[in-house]
């Protein structure tokens, strides 16, 4: 292998290793990646470090704290409200074209498999969670769409940090099946209005939850932030 591509293999593991630990709350926010101390730990030079972190900051994971210091960038209700409106219009738009383009027997089987889950224990929550990632896949899939696909990526990987700072709770989680139920079959009927709007009903009920179950320490911060910013001194 050239030295090119062991680079860049070294690069890719450093990648994943960090987005993992950011994701998982091993690096929270606010963590200093220090090039020198993450390339020893990681077992790479510091060349592939820094393409790793570029990835990272280009996510938006990571950011300038100081002209030498990168830090783990912060998750507070502000962003979380921000994430949720780039992912309805996504989404939606994502629903509608996959009810056109999409496989309508693949989301048939989905909607049985919806209507089979059991959330008893952690097994059958990780069950469920790995259903809704096979049904993102055939989402993106269906809808056909490069750069939408792309979008959406980006927004998944932000959302795995937002889902960690939610509680799992019973009932939020029953509901959830139903509403990716009905999201399923209605893209099955190739009913595009419908699958936009079920999509929009699930994403309103998942931000509530998520914003009602945040930390004292995020709400508080986000709150404090919102009323020394200057634009929420604007008339409504």
């Amino acid at each position: 292998m050239s030295i090119i591509g062991e680079s860049a293999k070294a690069s890719d593991r450093a990648y994943a290793t960090l987005l993992d630990e950011i994701q998982s709350g091993g690096l929270p926010a606010g963590a200093v990646l220090g090039e020198v101390e993450q390339a020893a730990r990681l077992g790479v030079s510091r060349t592939p470090l820094r393409e790793a972190i570029r990835k990272l900051v280009a996510d938006g994971l990571v950011e300038q704290q100081s002209p030498r210091v990168m830090v783990v960038t912060a998750v507070d209700a502000d962003n979380i409200r921000e994430l949720f409106e780039l992912r309805r219009a996504l989404e939606e738009s994502a629903a509608r074209l996959a009810a056109q383009r999409g496989d309508a027997a693949a989301f048939a089987t989905l909607a049985e498999e919806f209507a089979r889950v059991q959330l008893d224990g952690d097994a059958g929550r990780d069950a469920y969670y790995a259903l809704i990632a096979r049904f993102d896949l055939a989402l993106d899939a269906g809808a056909d769409n490069t750069y939408l696909a792309a979008a959406l990526r980006t927004v998944r990987t932000h959302l795995v940090r937002v889902r960690r700072l939610a509680r799992d709770q019973p009932t939020r989680l029953a509901e959830s099946v139903a509403e990716h139920r009905l999201i399923a079959e209605a893209l099955a009927d190739r009913n595009g209005d419908l699958a936009a709007h079920a999509t929009h009903v699930h994403l309103h009920n998942a931000l509530r939850n998520i914003l009602d179950s945040l930390p004292a320490d995020v709400a508080a911060k986000a709150a404090r932030a919102g009323s020394s910013s200057p634009r929420s001194k604007g008339t409504s």
